[in-house]
């Protein structure tokens, strides 16, 4: 496969891709991705590229939105 755009490949070609990228290969996952395999199912629907998503992912992590407030050397909610 030379392209990972969505134009280029088919659902089932990017779910391997997602699940492959992920290290989530014969069922070997105990359940501890979930959560990454959901940030990237609009990808796998066809909906958004796998560059966007990252983008997306870095400029909130950057931002530091939706993270928790730092007071000292703990956390809060």
């Amino acid at each position: 496969m030379d392209s990972i755009l969505i134009k280029d490949t088919t659902r089932e070609e990017r779910e391997r891709i997602v699940a492959e990228s992920l290290g989530i290969i014969d069922g070997a996952c105990d359940g501890c991705a979930a959560g990454l395999i959901e940030m990237y199912q609009d990808y796998i629907d066809g909906r958004k590229e796998i560059r966007d998503i990252n983008m997306e992912f870095k400029a909130r992590y950057e931002s530091g939105s939706e993270a928790p407030e730092r007071i000292g050397c703990g956390y809060t909610k």
